[in-house]
């Protein structure tokens, strides 16, 4: 009788460990499909960002006459003819010699700074306000000016610091730079190495600026609807934040780091008192 109670205890404790750390799959599966949900859905509209105050913009310009368009670009790169990176790389270090391209090299201060009025200057232009406009329009609206001083001039226009912050439970937190101006909620949380085991998937918080206030969005990857989230596709300077779940604080707890070897070794200890009994 008493080697069946012991036995009972003994299970008892050792289900409840198991309990304590197994984790449910719906609680770390991605775009779960909910009931009568199809397989296709509608996804958010694209976020189109707009030239803000404080942006630096990568301007470049060009034209039919190469030698004056090179007048309005303060920033461009100036390139190094492969021969004489063949020969420094050589210099430096042979095994790391690369002369099958031209290597370019930043001269001077990269990009165009928006100032306080959404303003960017120009050469001869002068002051060009971009503050509101798509990079696209901010594009067009140069190109027009600079036919005074160009034929058929060709502007590009991109951002130099459109980035997004992700922070908590992931692999790599950090600051990243989007080169393409744009990037998925689930996109940046790959860039990461996606979430730890310790994430909580169904409330990642999205800290974003608008209008000079902090708007705080709640998203819930374990379904489908983060397609539809206004929150899908970030904007820059958003930050991604991934809680912590409840395991994460149990495993930094001592107390619960110590709870199964405690449980097991009062569980072995009332094995050997009940046999010491008989």
């Amino acid at each position: 009788m008493k080697k069946n109670i012991c036995l009972n205890i003994f299970l008892f404790l050792t289900f409840t460990i198991f309990l304590t750390s197994c984790v449910d799959q719906k609680q770390i599966a991605y775009f779960q499909k909910g009931l009568n949900e199809p397989d296709t859905i509608a996804v958010a509209k694209a976020y189109v960002p707009k030239i803000q105050t404080g942006d630096i913009l990568e301007i470049s310009i060009g034209s039919l006459n190469p030698l004056a368009s090179s007048f309005f670009n303060p920033f461009s790169t100036t390139t190094i003819p492969t021969d004489n990176i063949g020969a420094r790389s050589s210099n430096a270090n042979s095994n790391n010699a690369n002369t099958t391209s031209p290597s370019l090299v930043q001269s001077g201060a990269p990009g165009f700074l928006v100032d306080a009025s959404g303003d960017i200057e120009l050469q001869l232009v002068g002051s060009v306000k971009v503050a509101g406009l798509t990079t696209t329009e901010a594009r067009d609206l140069i190109k027009e000016k600079l036919k005074i001083y160009l034929k058929e001039p060709v502007v590009n226009v991109r951002f130099l610091n459109y980035k997004i912050s992700v922070l908590g439970e992931v692999m790599h937190p950090s600051v990243y730079v989007i080169p393409n101006e744009s990037i998925t909620l689930p996109e940046a949380l790959s860039l990461a190495g996606d979430m730890t085991i310790f994430g909580k998937r169904d409330n990642v918080l999205v800290i974003r600026d608008e209008n000079g206030k902090k708007v705080f969005g709640r998203v819930n990857l374990t379904t489908r609807d983060v397609y539809q989230s206004p929150f899908y596709y970030l904007h820059a300077n958003d930050v991604v934040y991934v809680e912590p779940s409840k395991g994460r604080i149990a495993q930094t707890d001592k107390t619960y780091q110590l709870l199964p070897i405690v449980i097991s070794a009062l569980s072995f200890i009332s094995i050997i008192i009940v046999y010491t009994k008989k």
